[in-house]
């Protein structure tokens, strides 16, 4: 009979085994897979095939997922001497659904030399190389297998602080703790490492306690969460993304405890929740009646506003932390409608931009879960939460694994969403009329509101018909216009007034992300600069990411004019009386607010009204303007600091001092620090 240890002891072994194969990376197998996920929906998978000799050892991989319906396949090639120093690399085809790579590099005169190869070879480089200094070959996030082959690296050649990059760049690694999780019945102790240099911000990297790569939690070229798993390790998966979301959380609460970067106001450079916080001699801009308020002063106690006067007329506290704001504009927190918490160094990106609320249009159940609790708690860094939770059906390009194909299961989706604290439903492209019906039935019985994309063979009006109250993404509304040849919009014809009349009578919200299509049909040739002011402050990959985004010169003339008539199309909305709220879907993280804003002011609305855009109607939309917002007595104290007056230039915006969110203080360069930013 064979003996059973007791759990602690069993524990206690892996525990010991996995320190002790630390310092030696387990051998490689001849072969793996690994499961491709995203929204935890398998979407694809990767394999390696290992071919060894006495010179050398060859991955050969195959890597291909199918995103909404578009294949993103990838070869890729890694040649290392038996003792693991590379020798070459090739990689070949897809990195995301907008994004290639045909790129091979190789070592030369015994490791002194690197020639790359770019594009089919038409563009090679020559580097000179110290054949003593440690450096590897990579292609990015992707594959998985160059990741591991990374890791057994950095192993080898005693865990440097950081590594340089082939062809360029460096990676930061750490080990960075252990995980205990229950695998076919028995605790299963994973090693977790912290990659920093590869993507924008922390990925997350499990071995087993074989020392084989287990998970890797990590973003695609084009920003999307993916996740790529072990084979044999599927189950774990849900498990595994909870996880990231708390320890990306905790290790932005442990850089905010090492201490705060310099700066010229040193009560409020870190985080703090002053018991009384007083803002004094700035003008505050009352977003509901439309006015400004100048030397004013705002009194905050408890995370909560107290009093909004004149600074003559309102008695400051002793104890109150004051905050001088002479010749600065005070405006309420800012909220981005159309938000994707895709990894933890949005929070702290979000705040920085002076976002204090975002809306999460659609994530991993476990995951938005886990960083909204890590926020809330206090361990982690970001703006307020507002879920909706996203469903999808079974069509040709869905979405996640949250699904509904008839009445019952869309009464069980919402009911699940509604128990976890969810505000809203989210509808994606695959559903079914009848469904799109049944979950909105249910959501409204029990207090959601619906929002989200009009599903394939549904029209908008029937999307509203069947009962949904917002709409995301403003092509799905333009969609009932008439179009001219040029495909531009109608707005003054017969069809214009019925579809604007409906949208007003339904009170439909609408979600234009205006931003979004202005950064895909841009060309790739202009200076990006135009749209995105801070461009060089963004981390590397991010550069490297937006650059690449856009079409051509004659796609993007092509464009121009539809882009020009999406903004007509917002102010007419906006001018009948339709809520606009302002979102992003992405796009440059936290600033990409204030571009939709300016984009909402050359389509002919006032500063004013694309500031209340994000603030005060979206607070109503969602049924929480009694408690944020605007700026008034009795509300939460979300408001920002800015250096000078939006209302004279909607770029001012971006020019954020302090950022406050329900009392506490936040001061911008820090949270660009935290969020790897530049300064």
């Amino acid at each position: 009979m064979k003996q059973t240890l007791p759990p602690l002891t069993a524990l206690l072994l892996s525990l010991l085994a996995a320190g002790a194969r630390a310092q030696t990376p387990a051998p490689a197998a001849d072969s793996a897979t690994f499961l491709l996920h995203k929204f935890e929906q398998r979407i694809g998978k990767e394999t390696y095939r290992l071919t060894r000799s006495a010179q050398q050892h060859t991955y050969d991989v195959q890597f291909r997922f199918v995103d909404r319906g578009t294949p993103v396949p990838l070869r890729a090639r890694f040649t290392l001497t038996p003792g693991g120093e590379p020798l070459s690399l090739v990689a070949k085809g897809n990195t995301s659904r907008f994004s290639t790579i045909n790129d091979s590099l190789q070592m030369l005169d015994g490791g002194t030399r690197l020639r790359v190869h770019h594009a089919q070879g038409e563009d090679i480089t020559d580097l000179k190389l110290d054949p003593k200094a440690a450096h590897f070959p990579t292609s990015g996030y992707s594959p998985a297998t160059g990741q591991w082959l990374l890791l057994r690296y950095w192993q080898q050649h005693g865990r440097p602080a950081a590594l340089p990059l082939l062809p360029a760049g460096t990676v930061r690694i750490r080990e960075d703790g252990h995980d205990t999780l229950t695998f076919e019945n028995r605790p299963l102790v994973l090693t977790r490492y912290v990659l920093k240099g590869l993507v924008w911000g922390n990925e997350l990297l499990w071995t087993d306690p074989q020392g084989r790569l287990a998970c890797i939690i990590t973003n695609d070229a084009e920003g999307d969460k993916i996740e790529m798993l072990r084979q044999p390790y599927a189950a774990l998966l849900p498990t595994l993304i909870a996880r990231a979301a708390t320890h990306g959380m905790r290790l932005f609460a442990a850089e905010m405890a090492a201490g705060p970067a310099p700066g010229p106001a040193p009560q409020t450079a870190k985080s703090t929740k002053p018991a009384v916080l007083a803002i004094v001699g700035g003008t505050v801009i009352d977003v509901v009646q439309g006015i400004s308020l100048p030397r004013a002063t705002v009194l905050v106690e408890g995370g909560r506003i107290t009093q909004v006067g004149p600074a003559d007329k309102v008695r400051v506290p002793k104890q109150a932390q004051v905050i001088r704001a002479e010749g600065k504009t005070i405006v309420p927190g800012l909220w981005d409608m159309h938000a994707h918490f895709q990894q933890a160094e949005w929070g702290p990106a979000y705040l920085a931009a002076g976002v204090t609320t975002v809306r999460d249009c659609g994530n991993e159940f476990s995951y938005i879960n886990a960083i909204e609790q890590a926020i809330n708690s206090g361990r982690g860094v970001g703006p307020r939460i507002l879920k909706a939770g996203i469903i999808d059906g079974d069509g040709k390009r869905p979405l996640g694994i949250v699904r509904a194909n008839n009445a019952a299961e869309a009464a069980q989706v919402v009911q699940r969403y509604k128990a976890a604290g969810f505000q809203q439903i989210k509808l994606y492209s695959s559903l079914r009329p009848d469904v799109v019906q049944a979950i909105c039935q249910e959501a409204h019985r029990q207090g959601l509101t619906v929002t989200g994309h009009i599903p394939d063979g549904m029209t908008a009006l029937q999307g509203i018909n069947a009962g949904m109250d917002q709409i995301n993404h403003l092509p799905f509304v333009a969609q009932l216009f008439t179009n001219r040849p040029d495909r531009t919009l109608v707005l003054d014809d017969t069809t214009a007034t019925r579809v604007i009349g409906i949208l007003k009578a339904r009170g439909t919200v609408i979600d234009p992300t205006l931003g979004v299509y202005e950064i895909t049909a841009r060309s790739a040739q202009d200076d990006i600069r135009a749209i995105e002011p801070d461009f060089q402050r963004l981390p590397q990959p991010l550069q490297a990411l937006f650059q690449s985004m856009g079409t051509t010169p004659e796609r993007a003339a092509q464009a121009r004019p539809i882009l020009a008539s999406f903004g007509q199309l917002t102010r007419r909305l906006y001018d009948a009386g339709i809520p606009i709220v302002a979102g992003t879907d992405m796009g440059f993280p936290g600033s990409s607010l204030a571009r939709e804003l300016e984009l909402y002011v050359q389509a002919g609305l006032t500063p004013l009204q694309a500031l209340q855009c994000a603030t005060i109607t979206p607070a109503r939309v969602m049924q929480l303007q009694q408690r944020s917002g605007s700026i008034e007595a009795g509300k939460q104290a979300d408001l920002l600091i800015l250096d000078a007056n939006p209302l004279e230039q909607i770029r001012n915006v971006r020019r954020v001092r302090l950022v406050i969110k329900e009392g506490q203080v936040y001061e911008p360069a820090r949270m660009r620090e935290l969020a790897d930013f530049g300064k």
